[in-house]
């Protein structure tokens, strides 16, 4: 059974996104299930610290847009989410290739929500672990 409770396609978040961080850093989303929503990130000269390593901001803005986007659209129709907190725990380095990125709730409440997203590399390996907390905000 699905947890959206908006409607949401591959096309309508890549439109979304246009013009900004997210299209700048070369996100994609590339999945959406029933209870996940997926997208990845190359490592690139957009994307790497100058030791040649997927920088770990950016690691935490894919989680961030995972967790944003996930709660947004399993929130009812008006409301909004906003985060209140993220974390993150870098696991392994990344210097090529893709990072991808899975969300899944772990908390869907009325005000609240909390996302897990877990990244990997092209191989499968755990590139890192993240958690972020969403306030659900009603319509003005």
């Amino acid at each position: 059974m699905s947890i959206w409770k908006k409607t949401f396609s591959l096309e309508e978040l890549a439109t979304w996104h246009r013009g900004t961080a997210i299209a700048h850093l070369g996100i994609e989303f590339i999945e959406i299930g029933e209870d996940f929503v997926r997208a990845r990130v190359p490592v690139d000269e957009r994307t790497r610290q100058p030791f040649g390593l997927l920088h770990g901001g950016v690691s935490v803005v894919l989680a961030e847009t995972l967790g944003s986007t996930g709660a947004y659209y399993a929130s009812p129709e008006g409301h909004r989410a906003v985060g209140l907190e993220v974390n993150a725990n870098h696991l392994r380095a990344a210097t090529s290739g893709w990072v991808t990125g899975t969300a899944r709730p772990i908390h869907i409440g009325r005000t609240t929500q909390v996302w897990q997203i877990e990244m990997v590399n092209d191989a499968g390996e755990a590139t890192c672990i993240s958690r972020i907390t969403m306030a659900v905000l009603s319509p003005k």
